[in-house]
């Protein structure tokens, strides 16, 4: 199913360069919030930084594609030194497909990174990438429809739970 995760991390620091390499997975298109960092925060945890690093030197390229703004996205990515997609409209894949063109690489070598099924699964589904779930960083969101849909997104978890999916550490 569209909506059902296909593997959940904890964190993102879970997925590591060896889980990538086995899978043939070259490069990462990452979300930010709640992803990568806390919800609106502009602050990276150390362990997030070590693993990107970590993913940098196992050559594994790296973009942040969000739906959020340029005025967001910007200075976050630019602190960091990842190139970004704003206003990337996931669901839908064209955001996705820019990435994949700046990253040069074939959608087979790429996966998504992200913690919402109805945006991050729901793009990597209708694009034909993985998409490499983790657990939200945080356990609020800011965003009232975002909490309206992490309630949504529950029977789909469950589903992934119940057919034996585990939550990777």
């Amino acid at each position: 199913m569209l909506l059902t995760p296909e593997i959940v991390f904890r964190r993102v620091e879970a997925i590591t360069p060896e889980f990538l390499r086995a899978r043939g997975i070259t490069a990462l298109v990452l979300d930010v919030d709640n992803t990568l960092t806390a919800d609106g925060s502009q602050q990276l945890d150390g362990s997030v930084a070590a693993w990107l690093d970590a993913l940098r030197a196992a050559g594994v390229r790296l973009t942040i594609v969000s739906n959020n703004t340029a005025r967001r996205v910007r200075p976050f990515a630019e602190r960091i030194g990842l190139a970004w997609v704003p206003l990337a409209c996931k669901p839908l894949p064209p955001g996705l497909a820019v990435a994949r063109r700046r990253l040069g690489v074939p959608r087979r070598q790429m996966a998504m990174v992200g913690d919402q099924l109805f945006t991050d699964r729901l793009a990597a589904a209708l694009y034909g990438i993985p998409c490499l779930s983790v657990l939200p960083r945080t356990p609020h969101d800011k965003n009232r429809g975002v909490r309206f849909k992490r309630r949504l997104e529950q029977p789909f978890l469950r589903r992934y739970y119940k057919k034996g999916g585990v939550t990777h550490e």
